[in-house]
């Protein structure tokens, strides 16, 4: 029996169609009810800075049995974050940040000095810096 190409991959095409609708049969999810999508979006307006497990957690002790990514699903999603960015957090902050940097040297004689700087970010200044041979001295 000679067969074209193409009715063999038609057939491999409705088999495979048969096999994933028999696999699917069961129906997928159980629906959400409308009383619980209004209270879940009503919740995440009212707590703007409750998330999904803690609305799931607020439900559970309601009654309703519903999994977190459900409740992410239908909750409202407001323009602005609840808090800072890190962008407004690190402006705000700029003045009381500092960054330390310890770091090693090797000299013209082969000798390694160990370094330590403290740069105070407000005004770009050095606040402290000391250079030692041994690291573990006093």
């Amino acid at each position: 029996m000679v067969v074209k190409p193409e009715t063999v991959i038609r057939w491999h095409r409705h088999g495979f169609r048969l096999y994933w609708g028999w696999k699917s049969r069961r129906g997928g999810r159980p629906k959400v009810d409308t009383e619980l999508h209004v209270l879940i979006r009503r919740m995440s307006r009212e707590n703007p800075t409750w998330g999904a497990s803690r609305i799931q957690s607020e439900l559970y002790l309601l009654g309703y049995n519903v999994a977190e990514s459900t409740v992410a699903r239908y909750m409202t999603r407001g323009r602005k974050p609840p808090s800072q960015t890190w962008r407004t957090f690190l402006a705000n902050h700029m003045k009381q940040t500092a960054a330390t940097d310890p770091f090693t040297m090797p000299t013209v004689t082969f000798r390694v000095l160990f370094c330590f700087v403290v740069l105070g970010h407000g005004r770009r200044r050095v606040l402290h810096f000391n250079v030692t041979e041994h690291p573990s001295a006093e």
